[in-house]
């Protein structure tokens, strides 16, 4: 059990952030994508700091700065999400989004000349196709909303990259709690920028926007700190990248949905990567040596 503690971990914040699409879909109803951000960010940091006031006290300046590089990268990598999905379409969105599992490896590979794991890249790609399969609706346009989606999720894969690289010599509590602040500061100034700063008290867009920044936030991005200190950075994409699978499940429980073909297909490629990134095969070696034996 030990050894598969960050494999648990990412599968934990996966399902959490599937079961976010459906909070993230009602708050929308009552928030602006900024102030959604915002929320969420400023939530987060003020239960860290709360939960771990003594860790705070103790962040030194590498912390700092490796944290605040991290919350940039994250607030700039949702915003462009945001920005991209009011021009195209929620299914491309998440696509497009999902990239980020096959950049990964390849910023190892271009910035630090770190070997890529083949069957680490053919998971990769294979959880990359179970997403198109669940989510995507043919098109053949390309537009600016695409492109900037593209972006978010080169955002995505570096902050999943650095939070691996980071988290080896730093305390994942004191580096979260730091990222959070950053990316709230930076989330209400461009909330306060854009003239965002009135927010609906309604009672369910409140409810919602709480579940994202306790859940979503502060548990998830907590939990996904700590496991990738266990995990490789391509590892981690590929697992993460499930939350597209766990979001069509609480779709179908919550918002009954109907299961179709189309993502059953999808849901077996993404176990398939995952299968195919953790084992490496390794099942069908072990069963040759036994036979040879």
């Amino acid at each position: 059990m030990q050894k598969y503690i960050g494999e648990i971990l990412l599968i934990v914040t996966a399902i959490i952030w599937g079961s976010g699409f459906v909070s993230s879909a009602i708050a929308l109803e009552y928030y602006s994508p900024y102030q959604i951000l915002a929320g969420r960010f400023l939530i987060g940091a003020v239960i860290l700091s709360i939960l771990f006031y003594k860790k705070l006290k103790k962040v030194n300046r590498s912390t700092m700065i490796k944290g605040a590089l991290l919350g940039i990268i994250l607030y700039l990598a949702f915003a462009l999400q945001t920005i991209g999905l009011q021009f195209t379409t929620p299914s491309k969105n998440a696509f497009l989004t999902s990239v980020n599992v096959v950049i990964v490896p390849f910023i190892g590979f271009l910035f630090y000349k770190k070997k890529i794991d083949m069957y680490e890249l053919i998971g990769a790609i294979l959880a990359v196709m179970g997403i198109a399969v669940l989510s995507l609706k043919l098109s053949s346009e390309v537009n600016i909303g695409d492109l900037l989606t593209l972006c978010c999720a080169i955002g995505f894969a570096f902050h999943i990259f650095y939070t691996s690289k980071f988290v080896k010599n730093e305390d994942p509590i004191a580096l979260t709690i730091v990222q959070m602040i950053v990316a709230a500061v930076v989330s209400w100034i461009v909330v306060l920028f854009r003239g965002e700063s009135s927010f609906s008290l309604e009672t369910e867009g409140m409810i919602n926007l709480l579940y994202l920044g306790v859940f979503s936030t502060t548990i998830a991005f907590l939990i996904q700190t700590v496991a990738q200190k266990y995990i490789s950075e391509t590892k981690a994409a590929i697992i993460l990248s499930t939350e597209a699978f766990w979001g069509m499940a609480f779709s179908i429980v919550i918002l009954s949905e109907v299961m179709t073909f189309k993502m059953t297909i999808g849901a077996i490629l993404i176990l398939c990567a995952i299968i195919i990134s953790e084992t490496k095969f390794g099942f069908l070696n072990k069963k040759s040596i036994e036979e040879i034996t």
